[in-house]
């Protein structure tokens, strides 16, 4: 699903990401968790296209395409999805329109339908469902007037509607009450299939604890220090990264 080679990332001309490499196969669950400033957050907007990471080196292959070479909505319409850490609030955009919009504008690059509103109602409805969105997400301006634990719930509800190969989650629970957090674990596991994967981004085993993953990984210092089975983020709650 995903293999990045030797990737270096700059910010204004500062290294942040330094020849890490990481390989995600289909149909797992990889966790990433690292000290603040290790590179986590860059790692998800580099994948995601934003234009103020600039890739040094190295390479990005995702479904056997050279990832970095797509413009960010090519990405989107591949099958690339990125929750971000801070999700923007943007009043007087309504979140079921501006979700139908999505779900038509990735529907038209691969070749299927667009619908109108009346038709993407009830499948806006089974999304809130399977995602355990609050039920009036289908109300709501674009994460305006939400606390940031709302948005990030928003975040997974975009997640199920549109459907994507490979899910990139950067600190979705951080913000959330225990509540919250199973609820946004439960949606994760409901979104686990063989022919999709999801990176984790987290600092909390709380999370793993619900959404057990494949494998886990340490980002410091820009690149992958060690990796191993989830057992590897019980020795880190307990001995912390510098170990």
């Amino acid at each position: 699903m995903l293999t990045i080679t030797d990737l270096s990332v700059s910010v204004a001309d500062q290294p942040i990401l330094d020849r890490l490499s990481l390989h995600v196969p289909a149909g797992q669950i990889h966790a990433l968790m690292g000290p603040n400033g290790s590179g986590k957050s860059t790692l998800a907007k580099t994948l995601a296209g934003h234009p103020a990471y600039v890739v040094t080196g190295g390479s990005v292959t995702y479904q056997g395409r050279d990832l970095l070479a797509l413009e960010p909505e090519s990405r989107v319409h591949a099958g690339v999805f990125v929750g971000f850490q801070y999700p923007v609030e943007v009043p007087g955009v309504a979140n079921a329109e501006f979700l139908r919009l999505a779900y038509n504008a990735k529907a038209k690059a691969t070749g299927g339908k667009e619908i109108s509103a009346k038709e993407f109602a009830p499948i806006l409805a089974e999304r809130i469902r399977q995602s355990e969105a609050p039920a009036d997400f289908d109300q709501r301006e674009l994460n305006a007037g939400m606390s940031g634990g709302q948005r990030k719930r928003n975040e997974i509800l975009q997640m199920f509607v549109l459907e994507p190969a490979l899910a990139i989650l950067d600190e979705t629970d951080s913000g959330l009450d225990i509540d919250a957090i199973k609820a946004v674990a439960r949606g994760i596991n409901a979104f686990r299939r063989a022919d999709r994967a999801v990176v984790l981004i987290t600092h909390f085993q709380r999370l793993l604890e619900m959404v057990v993953p494949d494998r886990v990984h340490v980002l410091k210092g820009g690149r992958i220090v060690a990796s191993g089975g989830p057992e590897l983020a019980t020795v880190l709650e307990a001995e912390g990264y510098g170990r």
